[in-house]
């Protein structure tokens, strides 16, 4: 396979379905790293078969696997309805349909990351982990059954919500072709906000100093709470943001500058948690 025929497009088969469910039940977690998550684990779940919609080592190849080789964390329980849409976009419009897929995968990781860690890393695991070890604890062995068919249930749906998704997408494609842009533009958007949200509530750090005005102490985390609340965190990611654009900086070298910063002024008394 050496060459990508525009006039004749490669089209995913069951075999491919198969392929990618297999590779995202068992596998899709085994490249994750600091710096950029999920992202090999993504690529590797779907370069099959962009090899066989782009062609190898083609132009259009090297592009795709650029692009999804970005930032991509979201929970294993609904990353390949992310996955069946971008494979749908990609088959249908080609290396032109990137830019959609990167803004959709920007825009949806947050959001499934939420709602399928809250429901089937969290709910799901403690209410039939609860009735089955109660009925374990009680010599009953059909809490071992409820438990590993709790556990098939998940599996079964993440593997039928690849072809779902593939399906809506390409219909995505072919009956909005016009609203295409909005959408991005609209996932984008939403991935903006989302980051926006992790900033605010996941960074908790405020000003532990006080200086002596007189004898009244000065309390500059409420000033600058008054100013603008949670500025603090928002300056840190900026910090860091700007430190990442820097030659030579990698994600693990600003990890251990902000671990030792951390520390050297939590000791001062500078900052708190």
């Amino acid at each position: 396979m050496t060459n990508s025929n525009e006039n004749q497009k490669y089209q995913l088969t069951e075999k491919d379905f198969k392929q990618v469910n297999r590779k995202s039940l068992f596998l899709f977690q085994s490249g994750w790293n600091y710096e950029r998550m999920q992202n090999t684990g993504y690529l590797y779940l779907i370069l099959p078969q962009l090899r066989k919609i782009y062609g190898d080592n083609t132009p259009e190849l090297k592009q795709a696997m650029k692009t999804h080789v970005q930032f991509f964390n979201t929970s294993n329980f609904f990353n390949t309805i992310i996955t069946g849409i971008d494979l749908a976009l990609e088959e249908k419009e080609g290396a032109k349909s990137l830019d959609a897929v990167a803004g959709i995968k920007a825009g949806l990781l947050g959001p499934f990351a939420a709602i399928g860690d809250s429901l089937f890393a969290a709910l799901v695991p403690t209410i039939f982990g609860a009735i089955a070890a109660n009925m374990a604890i009680n010599g009953n062995p059909t809490g071992v059954f409820i438990w590993v068919l709790a556990n098939i249930f998940i599996m079964i749906f993440r593997w039928k919500q690849l072809k779902f998704a593939y399906k809506e997408g390409v219909n995505l494609v072919t009956t909005m072709q016009n609203q295409m842009s909005a959408l991005t533009d609209a996932a984008t958007m939403l991935g903006v906000f989302m980051v926006g949200a992790l900033v605010a509530t996941m960074i908790n750090v405020h000003i532990g100093w006080q200086p002596m005005i007189g004898k009244v102490p000065l309390d500059i985390q409420n000033t600058l709470d008054m100013l603008m609340p949670k500025i603090l965190p928002a300056g840190i990611v900026g910090v860091i943001y700007w430190m990442l654009g820097k030659k030579n900086m990698t994600s693990t070298r600003v990890i251990f500058i902000v671990l030792i910063v951390s520390v050297a002024l939590s000791a001062l008394g500078v900052i708190a948690k």
